[in-house]
């Protein structure tokens, strides 16, 4: 207990100065509002003076209990940690400490989604969240399972870049901030998804068996025989099945084009792969 509370705030701490960097040091310098509470506290800061980690707070205490109700006091717990270590570091260290990068605005896009990006993603692996879009975005999947969150929270984070064209008075703060929550995106699905993702490779061979045991021996992979029946030829056929990472592909793909020149390959990308030799 003690040393995943340890690791958890080690991870929230590093994950918040991330955080805090992107949206300080990158984000507000370039007035761009990159979605959720960061956004909106950006914006509200640019109106009122106000700091950026006290209007987030603000706006997450009615959430966070929300969350302790419905989603459960586990996660409701490690998020209220997360938040508040981000309004300290962004407080009480970033903002009186740090400058702020001045240069072009495009570059600030960039370099902030991705320092933000770092930043949920390291917090996002320890099962906790930074408030916010987050915890609506739970809730939704709770109550209606059917329904794409991602689309869900994508419109709410829309909502925001349009209303910042008014408060900031430029659309390019707009535009400047999709380029940050594509950046942000690819860098949270890379950290918290990339080291499991992998490509799904279904073989239709002649020589399936003989591919088989070659990936055995030669890669160290298992694969999986799965019964079928051509619709053309009506004659029974062995689906080999396997699961390699993204730089495994190309071996795989030569021990089949060398046992069987004419196999039919399918491949997939497997987004998230657990279980042995994987994680």
């Amino acid at each position: 207990m003690k040393k995943s509370f340890l690791k958890d705030l080690l991870y929230n701490t590093a994950g918040a100065f991330s955080i805090a960097i992107g949206i300080y040091c990158f984000s507000e310098k370039i007035n761009v509002a990159p979605g959720g509470v960061s956004g909106i506290a950006i914006m509200v800061k640019y109106l009122t003076g106000l700091p950026i980690g006290g209007i987030s707070l603000f706006i997450n205490i009615p959430l966070l209990f929300v969350a302790y109700k419905y989603i459960g006091k586990k996660f409701a717990l490690k998020t209220m940690l997360a938040i508040m270590i981000y309004t300290i570091v962004i407080d009480g260290i970033v903002t009186p400490f740090l400058p702020q990068y001045e240069g072009d605005r495009m570059l600030g896009a960039i370099f902030g989604g991705v320092v933000i990006g770092a930043g949920l993603g390291l917090v996002f692996t320890r099962g906790a969240s930074t408030g916010g879009t987050d915890i609506i975005g739970y809730l939704v999947e709770k109550k209606y399972p059917h329904i794409p969150i991602g689309k869900a929270l994508l419109l709410v984070d829309c909502v925001i870049l349009a209303v910042s064209v008014f408060v900031f008075k430029n659309i390019e703060s707009a535009l400047y901030g999709v380029v940050m929550l594509y950046t942000q995106s690819m860098v949270i699905n890379r950290l918290v998804y990339g080291a499991e993702k992998g490509r799904n490779l279904f073989i239709i061979s002649s020589q399936s068996k003989k591919i088989a045991q070659r990936i055995l021996s030669e890669r160290d992979r298992g694969a999986t025989f799965i019964d079928g029946h051509g619709a053309y030829s009506m004659k029974p056929t062995n689906i080999l099945m396997c699961v390699v990472r993204v730089w495994e592909y190309h071996y795989i793909k030569e021990i089949v084009y060398q046992e069987d020149p004419s196999a039919f390959v399918i491949a997939t990308e497997a987004e998230h792969i657990i279980g042995e030799g994987f994680s």
